[in-house]
């Protein structure tokens, strides 16, 4: 049941009553995506967002006038949530846990867009436990793109295959890749982080013209930054499925291996995905239907 009340809407959502704000605001201006939009983005794709942020501190950017405007990154649990808002703290800092669909739409409201998690998650009594899951980030120096991305993917997962890891690539919605790994819990954030740093080095080594592993400015033009620093427990990255605050609504989306295929073989095979498309790929008969491209990954 929706009952407008000038520019609040109050909404229920999961048992919660919920007063929704300015759903009219455009919050991409370039494609006129609103506010109300956006709601109905993280409400459509929450059953398969939510369980990539089961249990993990979470870290908001938001743009309270839209993506033209300032924006901020949010740690701490925002003033004046309701108590039902779960909570964790980690260093002295107190994150919410998003484990449900009032929590996300009562982030979203606040002009949330994108949402950052890192690789572990909390216990039930809130205490940090070892990193679940590998990330590499694929970040392309102009001119490189997509397609170098896509290139530099196919050679991490030749040799991480070899090593019994299975690779799901995600487009970050911004510039360029994640790779992600899943892993045992068996290994801290430091040793994860000095494991793909190793990797790093060793690609670097076999690809020089294409891989960097050190942020150096005068040698990033045309190569692919293998940032393995995201493995730091201290460090996030986007959420699968998560929007991004860009001039467009893209999304940080799965692809298919032969996605990436196609994008190695032909530049601009591969694009980042936008929010209408992300959900058509999400839907009956899509291409990731049911979020099943990182089902495995969980």
């Amino acid at each position: 049941m929706v009952e407008p009340q000038g520019s609040v809407t109050r909404v229920e959502v999961g048992g919660r009553t919920l007063k929704l704000t300015s759903l009219e605001k455009l919050l991409y201006p370039s494609t006129e995506t609103t506010k109300g939009e956006v709601l109905n983005y993280y409400a459509t794709v929450a059953p398969i967002l939510l369980p990539h942020m089961a249990s993990r501190p979470v870290t908001r950017v938001r743009w309270p006038h839209g993506v033209i405007g300032d924006s901020f990154f949010e740690k701490n649990v925002p003033s004046g949530v309701p108590s039902w808002i779960e909570r964790v703290t980690i260093d002295a800092v107190t994150y919410p846990l998003v484990p449900d669909l009032p929590t996300l739409t009562y982030l979203v409201n606040l002009n949330s867009l994108e949402f950052h998690v890192p690789q572990w998650t909390v216990d039930d009594d809130g205490e940090r436990q070892n990193p679940n899951r590998l990330v590499i980030d694929l970040d392309p120096g102009k001119p490189a793109d997509l397609h170098e991305c896509c290139q530099v993917a196919l050679h991490l997962r030749e040799r991480l295959g070899g090593l019994g890891l299975e690779l799901f690539p995600v487009t970050s919605g911004s510039k360029g890749m994640q790779l992600y790994a899943s892993l045992g819990g068996d290994l801290t954030s430091d040793q994860v982080r000095d494991l793909a740093q190793q990797l790093a080095q060793e690609m670097t080594a076999k690809h020089p013209d294409l891989v960097l592993w050190k942020m150096t400015k005068s040698l990033r033009p045309g190569k692919i930054f293998l940032d393995w620093s995201q493995n730091v427990a201290a460090k996030t990255t986007i959420s699968p499925y998560s929007l991004r605050g860009r001039d467009l609504p893209c999304v940080a989306a799965p692809r298919t291996w032969a996605e990436v295929e196609a994008g190695a073989a032909d530049r601009g095979a591969v694009e980042q995905v936008m929010l209408e498309d992300m959900l058509d790929r999400l839907g009956p008969g899509g291409i990731d239907e049911g979020g099943r491209l990182l089902a495995d990954l969980l």
